[in-house]
C-alpha cells in the first residue's frame, strides 16, 4: 500500500497546502516516520516574516499523528477528531527549519493512553541530526468530551 500524499489527504483534516506530510516510510501499531520536502517553499503556510521557525516541527508531529491514527484505525472511516491538549520536554535544536536543505523525518511513537487520550514522543530530524523532539498528548472524540461535561 503506497501511503502518499493524496491518501494522507483523503483521511487527516488537514487539507491544501496545510497537509504537510509527503510520505509515510514506515509504520507499526506504536510508531510512523515520515518524510517531509516542502518545509522550503517560500509560500508555506507556516512562514512568518518569510521563515518557518522551528516551533512549526510541533505541527509536523501533530500531523504523523493524526496519521498514525487513521492506519492503526485499519480503514473503519476517518479517523476520530482529536486535537493536541499539550506539549511537554520540547527540544529546539535549531532556530528554523526553511534553511534544512535535506529532506526532513518525522517519528512519532505512541508511549500509551486509552481510547480518548493518547501520549507520543516525537522527533523531526534531518541527515539523522535531531531538530526538534519533545512528548504530546492527543485528546479524541474533543466534541464528546466536551458534551459529557454539560
Amino acid at each position: 500500500m503506497s501511503i502518499d500524499r493524496d491518501w494522507i489527504v483523503d483521511r487527516i483534516p488537514h487539507q491544501g497546502s496545510m497537509c504537510l506530510i509527503d510520505h509515510v516510510a514506515e509504520w507499526d501499531e506504536t510508531m510512523i516516520r515520515c518524510s517531509v520536502t516542502g518545509h522550503r517553499a517560500v509560500d508555506h503556510p507556516l512562514r512568518t516574516n518569510g521563515r518557518l521557525h522551528a516551533a512549526c516541527g510541533i505541527e509536523y508531529a501533530a500531523q504523523a499523528m493524526a496519521i498514525h491514527g487513521a492506519l492503526c484505525s485499519r480503514g473503519a472511516g476517518r479517523p476520530r477528531a482529536g486535537f493536541l491538549a499539550s506539549v511537554r520536554g520540547v527540544e529546539f535544536s535549531v532556530e528554523r527549519l526553511d534553511d534544512i536543505d535535506a529532506a526532513l523525518e518525522v517519528v512519532a511513537a505512541r508511549l500509551g493512553g486509552d481510547d480518548n487520550n493518547v501520549l507520543y514522543r516525537f522527533e523531526l530530524a534531518a541527515l539523522q541530526r535531531p531538530l526538534v523532539r519533545g512528548r504530546a498528548t492527543v485528546i479524541l472524540d474533543a466534541g464528546t468530551l466536551m458534551k459529557a461535561d454539560e
